[in-house]
């Protein structure tokens, strides 16, 4: 067993009898002449274990203990002190200054090569487990800077674009096409209900609609792609594919219809007919981060989110309107009408459209 040992006499001739003995059993031994050398060569070269003897001028083998336990960096240093024949009295003021263990002189040399071997093996342990301490208090620190990284992203994304960011990296943000699922939902009535209402209940009223919204997006695995007052985009399929977006959406629409008709319920009682439209299409769209250095957005650009927006247009309150994919999309599921063609705005063919009714 290797091991770097500081051996600390003012008795030149001691210390290097015994440093001899050490190194010729494979130790690398280096020797100081007093406690004061010992503090500045344990500084310097960094030994495994200290033998002193106890009895030295100036800082002597117990002040030597002391000032190693105070710090930190040799607070677990294994020292074994020498002591006289008479050691009771010693080997006590040893252990209250922090010794680890003992020789009596004249000192029996096997016993000093067991003890020698017993605190290396003691101080390699040790070792290890400051290894992995530091091991684990480095995993924590990058683990505490993901989670701040993964908080300041969630305050730009939705939770679904995050989780891919880090699953990914930020490739998954350059631009791409895909199809996806687009979910547009807005307030009917919300306009009136601003011009009369005070600006608090008008927040208190966004805050409710925004928190149930929110949830039930989670709730289903949709991107929450933007809000803007009433107005809210969400898409499914992207960045992170899922099963059958069309029925997910539809789901997802008839659990915020469900979600908002308490909050509806209570401002009716205020005098205050706010609903929720909602419309939804399906087919390719291009997607990518849009935005500027302050500001980033993860958006779905094409036919496909500004269809949803216009089936939302003409949804109303209570009502889910559907583009023809989704509506083969979900057939076997759910009982839907027709209310179509409509001639909607910045479309230059009738589209068909359809009405969701219920469950099957």
């Amino acid at each position: 067993m290797s091991g770097r040992i500081l051996v600390v006499d003012d008795q030149r001739a001691a210390s290097e009898l015994l440093a001899g003995v050490l190194q010729a059993r494979g130790y690398e031994v280096s020797t100081a002449a007093s406690g004061e050398a010992a503090l500045e060569a344990v500084q310097g070269a960094a030994p495994d274990l200290v033998i002193a003897d106890i009895r030295m001028p100036g800082i002597d083998g117990y002040e030597l203990c002391r000032r190693l336990r105070a710090e930190a960096g040799t607070a677990l240093l294994p020292i074994i002190l020498v002591t006289s024949l008479e050691a009771i009295e010693e080997r006590v003021r040893g252990l209250e200054a922090g010794a680890d263990d003992f020789l009596s002189k004249p000192v029996n040399w096997e016993e000093l090569f067991a003890r020698v071997r017993s605190l290396l093996r003691t101080k390699r342990l040790q070792d290890e487990i400051r290894a992995l301490n530091a091991a684990l208090e480095e995993r924590v620190r990058r683990q505490v800077a993901e989670l701040e990284q993964l908080g300041r992203l969630k305050r730009f994304f939705s939770r679904q674009v995050v989780d891919a960011i880090v699953a990914g990296g930020e490739d998954i943000l350059a631009p791409h096409r895909r199809e996806i699922t687009a979910v547009f939902l807005d307030l009917r009535g919300f306009t009136a209900f601003t011009d009369r209402a005070d600006p608090e209940e008008v927040l208190e009223l966004l805050r409710a609609y925004h928190a149930t919204l929110g949830r039930t997006v989670d709730d289903y695995g949709g991107t929450l792609e933007h809000f803007a007052g009433d107005g809210v985009m969400i898409f499914f399929n992207d960045p992170l594919p899922v099963d059958r977006p069309a029925e997910r959406s539809v789901r997802m629409a008839i659990a915020l219809h469900e979600a908002f008709t308490p909050i509806a319920e209570a401002w009716e009682k205020l005098g205050h007919d706010v609903g929720l439209g909602i419309g939804i299409a399906q087919g390719e769209a291009t997607l990518g981060v849009i935005g500027f250095e302050q500001r980033w957005e993860y958006a779905a650009i094409g036919n496909v989110p500004n269809l949803a927006a216009r089936l939302c247009g003409e949804a109303r309150a209570g009502e889910i309107l559907l583009d023809a994919q989704v509506e083969h999309e979900i057939a076997s599921l759910f009982y839907t009408e027709p209310v179509g063609p409509l001639q909607l705005r910045g479309f230059f063919q009738p589209v068909p459209a359809f009405r969701l009714r219920a469950r099957k």
